[in-house]
């Protein structure tokens, strides 16, 4: 009997190392076929004013992206326009569930206080969010909304009150995942900010995703099942992770990019605060600049330390997008 098993066993590791996978980069949704890909964006359609705060002024705007019509909040401030044109920040949002995302509802405080810092600020919905066009995907495994945040930003510095060169990048959870993404495509952004994000390599989302509970993962049943479609194709991360690690930005980081700061809450239930730490030692071992804030007591959304990780990131934006020459 036990020869029996030695010898299914021994065949099932040469049938495993057998099996041929296809070349990761002739995926979609990997860095290399990402690079190969244009951005041009569009001009930027205004499509409803809403009503003005405190101090900016506020629309529900649309762009194209991958011939898409995706919807966006728009955000100027009151305040006198510079001589060339407001600093820019495209805020990538987090998962929020795409039948229930509205374009006006979460990430209010935060808009309105980079507007009054005197920023303009663009948060695109993705495809499939809200009345946005499109299917709505698994940002982790389909390239759709990393496509739709170039898009943004290539539209962005179209509008007449922006400085195009002063470009910043802001993401929360999976929105700092297509930020990092963003800057490993060059993107052209000056400085990014992410709070919360899901930047670790895939590798790593795998270890997370595969120790939770299929309660705790149940929210995210979309990127479960597309994970799965994959493994017939590529393999899974065992058996194949050379094509995971095709999909992960953090594989491309081998020189400095731009300057980035991290903010991760130590009770984030969410999004292990492992991640950022990962890519806050890939980025010092190639000199890139990084700082990490981390927040005891605090959640995923930072609402415990909401005011000073809001001080932190306007001030990183303002040393390197209006400091900087």
């Amino acid at each position: 009997m036990k020869r029996i098993l030695l010898a299914v066993l021994l065949l099932s590791t040469i049938a495993l190392a057998a099996r041929i996978f296809p070349d990761p980069s002739t995926h979609p949704n990997s860095i290399v076929a990402l690079r190969a890909r244009a951005y041009p964006g569009s001009n930027i359609k205004l499509e409803r004013q809403l009503a003005n705060g405190v101090n900016y002024r506020q629309w529900i705007a649309s762009y194209q992206s991958d011939g898409l019509k995706i919807l966006a909040l728009l955000t100027i401030p009151n305040a006198k326009a510079p001589i060339n044109g407001f600093p820019v920040i495209v805020f990538n949002h987090g998962y929020i569930p795409p039948e229930q995302y509205r374009t006006t509802e979460k990430y209010l405080a935060y808009q309105a206080g980079f507007a009054k810092n005197g920023y303009i600020v663009f948060k695109p919905d993705y495809r499939g969010h809200g009345f946005s066009q499109g299917k709505s995907s698994s940002a982790y495994t389909s390239a759709g909304y990393t496509i739709d945040v170039m898009n943004a930003i290539s539209s962005v510095k179209t509008l007449k009150q922006v400085n195009p060169a002063r470009v910043g990048l802001w993401g929360h959870s999976m929105g700092g995942y297509l930020t990092l993404r963003a800057l490993i495509l060059g993107s052209g952004a000056k400085a990014a900010v992410i709070w919360g994000g899901v930047v670790a390599p895939h590798l790593e989302i795998f270890k997370f995703f595969n120790s939770r509970t299929q309660a705790e993962n149940a929210r995210y049943k979309r990127y479960m099942l597309e994970r799965q479609k994959l493994y017939a194709i590529y393999g899974s991360p065992k058996e194949n992770p050379a094509f995971w690690n095709a999909l992960s930005a953090n594989t491309f980081i081998t020189k400095p990019i731009v300057p980035i700061q991290l903010h991760h809450g130590l009770s984030d239930t969410v999004v292990p605060v492992s991640f950022s730490r990962i890519l806050a030692a890939e980025l010092k071992a190639v000199k890139s600049p990084v700082e990490l804030f981390t927040y005891p007591r605090t959640d995923h959304n930072l609402s415990q330390s909401f005011g000073v990780a809001m001080r932190r990131s306007v001030a990183f934006f303002d040393r390197y997008l209006k400091a900087q020459p």
